[in-house]
């Protein structure tokens, strides 16, 4: 079961300038290796121009981000891919560690995003992601 953010106040007290800051998004560019995606990025901001506050998982947009060009420019698989993956595999996360010889954590720091998987996860990755039959095999 996921857990909820608590609900964050509407403005916080910038604590460099003072100045009230009130909670929205602004748009953000997100740039890996020539390519960008702009997100809206929440945060706590200042009327008009000027730096933002981000707190709790406000960056977490960023991240999701950066991990989709790093799956579209080198192959890396974000973890949404490697969770829908392991789904469409029917495996549990500890069964698809211990099938893809990782350890049994693997798969959870992997969808979380704490751990990128090898080369030759990623390469098993996407040959099972093609022929999803293939994994009665290793078995």
């Amino acid at each position: 079961m996921a857990t909820r953010e608590p609900m964050l106040p509407e403005t916080m007290t910038s604590p460099e300038t003072g100045a009230t800051l009130t909670r929205g998004e602004r748009p953000f560019t997100v740039a890996y290796k020539g390519e960008s995606v702009s997100v809206d990025l929440p945060g706590y901001y200042p009327a008009g121009e000027g730096d933002g506050l981000h707190v709790g998982k406000d960056m977490s947009v960023v991240d999701e981000a950066l991990r989709n060009l790093k799956e579209k420019l080198e192959g890396v698989p974000a973890p949404s891919s490697i969770r829908r993956l392991r789904a469409k595999l029917r495996l549990s996360q500890r069964e698809a560690g211990a099938l893809f010889k990782v350890g049994e954590n693997a798969f959870d720091k992997y969808e979380r995003g704490l751990v990128e998987p090898s080369g030759p996860t990623i390469q098993l990755m996407t040959l099972l992601d093609r022929h999803p039959d293939l994994v009665d095999e290793l078995r």
